[in-house]
């Protein structure tokens, strides 16, 4: 064969490549017809009390938790193998403009002012407001049902005086949630309820327009409980009003500062964490402030739960594994609205899906919906991919780990790092290899490898994206049930748990329902009456979940 001419060797090395990335956001219409005023509001969500018996003891931070102690510079910045259970509940969106190794400084060692000559805030670098904002910004197109209400609401300022200490996940959808807060009058504080979830450049945003944000992505265990005792106790400054997702800011209140928690006004909760331990609160007779239960709100649960979850599952795996679905063997631990979500997204792509439960409810509609319902051991040495969905402990034993084969994959979608026994893996036999930001291969001694994703917290919180438009439903319920308890005359919640009406639920999802240009029907007077429902709803009873 010939040699190839002097032309064509130029030409081969000739590569020409062009990029052209467009993306067009439009701003989405709310309907007229779910005009309420908040007077109408503060009547129609009269929230009913509910006294469940509490079934699962979620243990509180151990007492010998030494609150007043804080960690030398250099002990704090070890990343926390144990944070607490709650600390990895719920939403989050876990892509960041810069990883936390980017800088080993810690931010409690910085001193940053913003442009307003502010220096009450701890963030990893004040300069990314500007990139943060366009982050909220984005969020903000898919929030529209949100961004409604803070228009209608806002001439009235139903928060005024109204100081709110949160700790969420700091994502640039609850930033929007934060700001919406603040523009109804409310003056906020705030933390992250997970160390992996944090945007520091959205809460570099937050802190730059006044709102104090002590929180940045791979906080330290001593880290977390630092930034929530800073949003607590600052000079001059006491909260009126709890946002919690997962009890650990309330519980650092109730034990640390129990008369500032005396005072609260009301605590709106939105975690199965969290609303266990206000129960436990509550049967102990140690409640001594109205709360609400968001967590079991419909509109929490179906969407939130079930078809974030559906989505996100997928995103995660991937993002960390690149691995492909079809024909893999998974095991789903938990067959409730998280678990269905799961299951619903990796049967869509070819998955074996193998059901473990308690309940035998779930276990008899997992049955029905066509997957096989198993006890762990009985697959354990044939799956490829375990994923905990329960929020309890001790899901994934040691011993069932050593009994998997090599390259399983293990994560966690429920509520904590407990599900999954990692503390357990961290022996001298066993070896642990970072692969990729989040992704850990242990490493047994006869070579065998598990792949471990956000060493056993919540997958979608720390290695992917949750979708804007299901932060949304959850974000419009949380601002109401702030104004609903900062609103009601004395005397309407008592020292109890209180679930959110109906009415809260259907005026939620009905904010929402422009987006797809949905029409709803309405009934006729001969058919309320035959239905015995008022034409305006609520068309459930309270105790429809």
């Amino acid at each position: 064969m010939s040699e190839p001419t002097g032309e064509v060797k130029q030409a081969s090395k000739e590569v020409k490549e062009s990029e052209n990335v467009a993306e067009k956001y439009s701003a989405l219409t709310v309907s007229k017809n779910t005009e309420m005023n908040m007077e109408e509001l503060s009547s129609a969500f009269s929230a009913v009390p509910t006294h469940k018996p509490v079934k699962k003891q979620i243990q509180f931070v151990e007492d010998k938790q030494e609150f007043s102690r804080f960690p030398t510079k250099a002990g704090r910045r070890s990343l926390s193998r144990s944070i607490s259970q709650s600390s990895t509940d719920s939403y989050s969106s876990a892509a960041s403009y810069t990883d936390s190794s980017d800088d080993e400084t810690s931010p409690r060692d910085k001193t940053q002012v913003n442009s307003k000559g502010s220096s009450d805030f701890c963030v990893k670098n004040i300069k990314q407001a500007e990139f943060g904002r366009r982050e909220i910004e984005i969020a903000e197109q898919d929030m529209s049902a949100l961004l409604a209400l803070r228009k209608r609401a806002q001439s009235e300022k139903p928060l005024a005086g109204a100081k709110i200490v949160g700790c969420t996940h700091i994502t640039a959808q609850t930033a929007v949630l934060i700001e919406t807060l603040v523009a109804l009058g409310a003056q906020c504080r705030w933390t992250a309820c997970n160390i992996y979830s944090t945007q520091n450049e959205v809460a570099a945003a937050l802190s730059e327009i006044g709102v104090a944000v002590f929180a940045w992505k791979g906080e330290s265990e001593d880290d977390f409980w630092w930034c929530i005792d800073r949003c607590v106790n600052n000079e001059g400054w006491q909260p009126n009003m709890i946002l919690d997702d997962g009890g650990d800011l309330t519980h650092w209140m109730y034990k640390k500062y129990p008369n500032v928690f005396k005072k609260i006004r009301g605590i709106v909760e939105e975690s199965v964490t969290g609303v266990h331990r206000l129960y436990q609160l509550s049967k102990a007779g140690k409640l001594c402030v109205p709360a609400m239960n968001v967590n079991d709100s419909v509109t929490k649960q179906k969407f939130d739960n079930l078809y974030c979850c559906r989505e996100s599952i997928l995103d995660g795996l991937k993002r960390t594994t690149d691995v492909m679905f079809g024909g893999k063997q998974v095991v789903v631990c938990g067959y409730g609205e998280v678990g269905k979500g799961c299951c619903a997204a990796l049967k869509a792509l070819g998955a074996i899906v193998y059901i473990t439960e308690i309940d035998p409810i779930c276990a008899l509609q997992a049955c029905m919906d066509g997957f096989r319902v198993v006890k762990l051991n009985e697959v354990i040495r044939q799956v490829d991919i375990i994923i905990t969905c329960t929020g309890n402990k001790n899901v994934v034993t040691r011993d069932q780990l050593d009994r998997m084969k090599n390259g399983s994959i293990v994560c966690n979608m429920g509520h904590s790092n407990t599900e999954i026994d990692v503390a357990s893996l961290r022996t001298p036999e066993l070896t642990w290899e970072r692969v990729r930001s989040q992704v850990d291969h242990v490493i047994w001694p006869d070579g065998k490898r598990v792949i471990l994703l956000a060493e056993g917290r919540l997958l979608n919180l720390s290695c992917s994206t949750v979708p804007t438009f299901v932060l949304s439903i959850t974000a419009t319920t949380q601002a109401l049930a702030m104004i609903e308890l900062y609103n009601a005359p004395e005397g309407r919640y008592k020292q109890d748990v209180y679930l959110l009406p109906k009415k809260m639920d259907e005026y939620v999802a009905s904010l929402h329902l422009a987006t797809f240009d949905a029409h709803l029907t309405e009934l006729t007077d001969e058919q309320a009456k035959y239905l015995g429902l008022n034409k305006n709803g609520p068309f459930k009873p309270n105790y429809y979940r």
